[in-house]
Order: C-alpha cells, then structure tokens, then sequence
C-alpha cells in the first residue's frame, strides 16, 4: 500500500484551505469520535473551569468558601478550579521500511495505520491545547494549524532503513512521548530511548503496530522471506516447522517490551492492523495521562 502525499493528511478540523483527499477526511473523523474534551491534568489549582465541590477544612479562607453550595447543607464547601497545565508531547512514528508491510489489500500498512493514529492523536491533543511534536522534524512541540501540516509532512516520508530506531533527542524534560513501531529491530535502541526519556522525567507509551500475519505466522511449505528494504532474506521448505518458534520469540520480544514500559512508569499496547483503529487512538490518548 502506497503511503499518502502530504496533502492527504492535513487536517479538515483546522479548516485549511486545501482540498480534503481522503486519508485527511479519515483522520478528522476518527479524532471526532473521541470529542474527549481538554487534556489537561485534572488536579486543584490555577485555572478557569470548575472541577469540584469539597469539604471545608482547617485552614481554608472564608473567601475560599462557596456559600450557596454550603447552604445547601449543615456542611460548608469549597469550590476548587481544575488546574490545567498544557503539556508538551513528542511523537516518535517509524517510517522504515519494514513498517510499510501489508500482509493483504483489505488492510493497511503499519506506516499507512501508524500515521493515521499519530495524525489523528495530534488533532485531540491540539483540541485540547496541547503542544506536540514529530520526533523526525527536530522542532520544538507547537500547537496549530501551521504545526499539523509540518506533522503531515513528516509522516509522509519513508526512511530507507530495514527498521526505525527510536530518537529521543530534543524531548523536553517532563514531557509526554508516544514510540510508535513494531519493534522488530534492535531493542537496545528502544532501551536506549526509553531509558533517556526516564532519565528526563518524561512519562509516555509503547505502542507496537503488528500485521496480523506478523502475529499468527500461517505460512507453510516453501517460503522466500524478504525484508521491506531488501537487506535480508531467508529461503525456507518447510516454513511450517518454524512457527512456534517465532511465536515464541515474538512472546519474549513482548515481553521484553512491556518490562522496559513497566520499568519507566510507561504503558506499553500491541495493536493489529486489521483492528479497531477508534480504540487504538483512544488507548494511546488515555495512556498520556500516565501509568494505569
């Protein structure tokens, strides 16, 4: 499956003057069927919206009190404004080669679903006042109509390499960061990332984009086994017979993966090409707000 011009993932929602092709149509509609509202960290303090009724206690002000909610009851209440904190978030999106598998025409590619969820994920994110960022693009995290087509445009471009490595250079202390791949390279890359992401304060997820013929392996007899880019290739007779044991090194590739997640107080999710894109994206947008 041929990945998208530019053009075909900006966004509808910010009302650019662009035609609107049909990836970017796909994009505006799956972030509208999670109108989740603003993003920002629900907790006590400095902001306009109201968040909720709570006991008075010792200490409080008299000023502090909502005297018509107290007079509602023999208790008195103060009335607390959620404190909303834009927050920065980088997105790292693997445009490998490997990434651009589709194992039939009825489903997309890794990369065609990845960029999709990332398009789409940034559309929420800015409704909500966030700053996001395109690892690949070496900018800072902005907010915008402008920051949605430079976004587009990174998505947009294929690397030459087998498979992507994660790069944290440039994410902002105590920010939020989402790897999007299907780590099937080195995993001392994602380590490495990880781990320098922690070291920062930096809270996020792994979310790992599978074919579903990644997952189930249903070759049999002969079977010529390319890479995306070509670099590799292992010609087998009896394909059948090495199943389990990929399967079992995909496990232990998992594995290894929600254990990194766990160490760093990250959330870490397998998602198949063939499923659900709308709870992919409402997944990856709960796994912000830290570890569950």
């Amino acid at each position: 499956m041929s990945e998208p011009a530019p053009s075909t993932l900006r966004s509808r929602a910010e009302a650019l003057a662009a035609p609107l092709p049909d990836l970017q149509a796909q994009a505006e509609r799956l972030a509208r069927t999670l109108l989740l509202g603003g993003h920002g960290r629900r907790q006590a303090g400095m902001g306009d919206e109201f968040w909720q009724y709570r006991p008075a206690q010792m200490g409080d002000s008299a000023r502090s009190i909502d005297w018509r909610r107290s007079a509602q009851s023999d208790a008195q209440f103060v009335r607390e404004k959620e404190w909303q904190a834009a927050q920065s978030v980088h997105l790292w999106v693997d445009r490998s080669a490997a990434m651009q598998f589709a194992s039939s025409k009825d489903i997309p590619s890794k990369g065609a679903r990845a960029g999709l969820l990332a398009m789409a994920l940034s559309i929420l994110l800015m409704k909500g006042g966030e700053r996001v960022a395109l690892a690949s693009l070496g900018t800072p995290p902005r907010i915008g109509a402008l920051q949605l087509t430079r976004i587009a445009e990174g998505l947009s471009t294929i690397d030459e390499v087998d498979y992507g490595t994660p790069d944290a250079t440039g994410f902002l202390p105590h920010s939020n960061a989402v790897l999007m791949s299907d780590f099937m390279g080195p995993i001392e890359a994602v380590e490495e990332a990880v781990s320098k992401c922690a070291d920062l304060g930096i809270k996020g997820a792994l979310f790992q984009i599978l074919d579903p013929a990644e997952e189930a392996f249903p070759y049999q007899g002969r079977t010529i086994f390319t890479s995306m880019g070509g670099a590799m290739s292992h010609e087998t007779l009896r394909a059948g017979d090495l199943r389990d044991r990929y399967r079992d090194r995909l496990a232990e590739r998992k594995d290894r993966l929600s254990t990194l997640a766990q160490s760093a107080g990250w959330r870490f999710d397998t998602h198949h090409t063939d499923s659900s894109a709308q709870s992919a994206l409402l997944w990856l947008y709960a796994a912000l707000e830290g570890p569950r």
